[in-house]
């Protein structure tokens, strides 16, 4: 047989450079948008630190207010309690017969025994 003579596609070469440049096309615009997320989380992590400031510092104002108010209302407690110290005995001891009456209310009921207390 007779050697036959190579035939090659024309413009393989042209193709092949055509995609060359698509690919690098593409790498610039991968790059592009790589820097615009990047500087779009820069600048989302700034406004959610700036946000979280301004939460923090508005609680720590509230609770700053509520601690002198809380201490403004001990204070008024403290001096009823010390004008009147019978009514205040008598208020404590009332509160504590109550609380030990619920309590021996709730011992009763969730004792299935009936009136065992030990």
């Amino acid at each position: 047989m007779a050697d036959t003579p190579k035939t090659e596609v024309p413009g393989i070469d042209g193709i092949q450079k055509s995609v060359e440049k698509q690919i690098s096309e593409l790498r610039k615009e991968i790059a592009k948008i790589n820097k615009s997320l990047t500087d779009r989380s820069l600048d989302l992590v700034a406004e959610a630190r700036d946000t979280a400031r301004g939460v923090i510092e508005g609680a720590s104002m509230r609770t700053s207010r509520a601690a002198r108010q809380l201490r403004s209302q001990a204070q008024s407690v403290s001096e009823a309690a010390r004008e009147n110290p019978a009514t205040t005995g008598a208020v404590i001891g009332l509160a504590g017969l109550v609380g030990f009456m619920i309590g021996f209310a709730i011992a009763k009921g969730s004792n299935g025994e009936g009136g065992r207390w030990y």
